[in-house]
């Protein structure tokens, strides 16, 4: 589906107004709204293919349910709130904290009122660290990005978000915790009880982690997101961060943290997600259980159609996030029997967190197209991209 733009402006226009208003984020939400795409790649090329052009409007892509998006719906482990990409632009790196995305609303049995504290140790050598000790002891922690292990077409990939985190890094309590010897992995666990069953999940709220890697992903435990107390659907008051690690393992409203040794068996919300994080089949073990960390992948999330002179032209604009190591070269290609071709432009990746690409497209024909990211070295793990899960379809009426 086409959606035309109520105000069409030509790129002098953009750059005028962005200039008059003091930038782009000084705008009124219903102008914003219409210049968000042409401000997003204004000037990030030495040619810009889109000069003097008059944004038309974008392409719906096909194939995806319509869902509520930015507003959250359903309880408890059946609630939802999915984040809308179609408007992202790099002066939007950071989600707001309401339209941050939710996997899990909090449970109606969650005592709110009653002072909160998480249980570490063993059952021997237990202590209990208040909430309000975390809270007076958090310190930014960076801003990292967060992706549900169950991101789907569905939901227009939107359980994915990025926000600025303060916590305590987990590395401050080693010595309550009671490693030792074979006890090198800590299993934390989440208030985990609901009034109602669930249609789509399976209860659980707990991960079991090797000490090792929980220290190089510099996890911690967050009580504050993008400069506010956490909310509580968000996991307050203290939830776990892992950055580069798929959501499921953050855990939210902890409660507990127990050292535990590498036969312990997996939990059951590591084997409800042992598919999704790629596992070999369901490991019954800690120890048999592989890192659920986040490869590089990528995305479109809008087509836009422009006017340029006589011609129309098409720009892909997506987003880059995942793994450790820098893409230097992201690919693109429309439909099987077409190559891959280097993205026109993609900007660099900083910290934990998505990056912009964009792509100018004069499709040859009116067609269906199947819209697929490629990271060309061979050294960078990309299983996702490889099966295709963020490809995107739309239908080209107009070239």
């Amino acid at each position: 589906m086409f959606r035309k733009s109520d105000s069409r402006f030509t790129r002098r226009e953009v750059l005028s107004a962005s200039i008059l208003a003091g930038g782009s984020l000084l705008f009124g939400g219903e102008i914003l709204a219409h210049l968000r795409p042409a401000l997003a790649w204004e000037q990030t090329r030495a040619h810009d293919p889109f000069a003097d052009g008059k944004f038309l409007g974008t392409i719906d892509f096909i194939g995806e349910r319509a869902m509520p998006m930015e507003k959250a719906f359903g309880s408890e482990l059946d609630g939802r709130l999915y984040t809308d990409f179609s408007g992202l632009s790099p002066a939007q790196s950071i989600t707001p904290t309401e339209k941050f995305f939710i996997r899990t609303r909090a449970s109606q049995l969650l005592d709110t009122k009653s002072p909160w504290s998480i249980r570490v140790g063993d059952a021997a050598h237990a202590t209990n660290i208040p909430a309000t000790d975390l809270i007076r002891d958090s310190e930014s922690r960076g801003v990292h990005l967060m992706e549900c292990a169950g991101n789907a077409r569905d939901a227009h990939f939107g359980m994915m978000s990025v926000a600025e985190w303060s916590g305590v890094p987990i590395s401050k309590l080693a010595e309550r915790i009671q490693l030792s010897g074979q006890r090198d992995r800590l299993l934390v666990s989440g208030f985990d009880e609901y009034t109602a069953q669930s249609a789509t999940s399976v209860p659980g709220a707990s991960w079991i982690f090797p000490w090792e890697n929980l220290l190089s992903a510099g996890a911690f435990l967050a009580t504050k997101m993008n400069g506010q107390p956490l909310t509580l659907d968000h996991g307050a008051p203290v939830r776990l961060v892992v950055p580069g690690w798929y959501g499921c393992t953050c855990i939210k409203w902890v409660n507990e943290i127990t050292a535990v040794d590498g036969g312990a068996e997996a939990t059951s919300q590591m084997q409800e997600y042992a598919f999704r994080t790629h596992q070999q089949g369901v490991p019954k073990t800690a120890s048999q259980y592989e890192p659920a960390t986040i490869d590089p992948a990528a995305m479109p999330i809008r087509v836009e159609q422009w006017q340029v002179k006589e011609r129309i032209i098409y720009r892909v604009v997506g987003i880059l996030w995942g793994g450790t190591q820098p893409v230097k070269a992201l690919q693109i290609r429309f439909n099987p029997e077409e190559d891959y071709v280097a993205v026109d432009s993609l900007l660099p990746k900083k910290a934990d967190s998505w990056t912009f690409w964009t792509h100018a497209w004069t499709p040859k024909k009116s067609d269906r197209y199947v819209i697929r990211l490629h990271v060309s070295d061979p050294q960078v793990r990309t299983r996702r991209l490889d099966m295709g899960f963020y490809a995107r379809t739309v239908d080209i009426s107009e070239v």
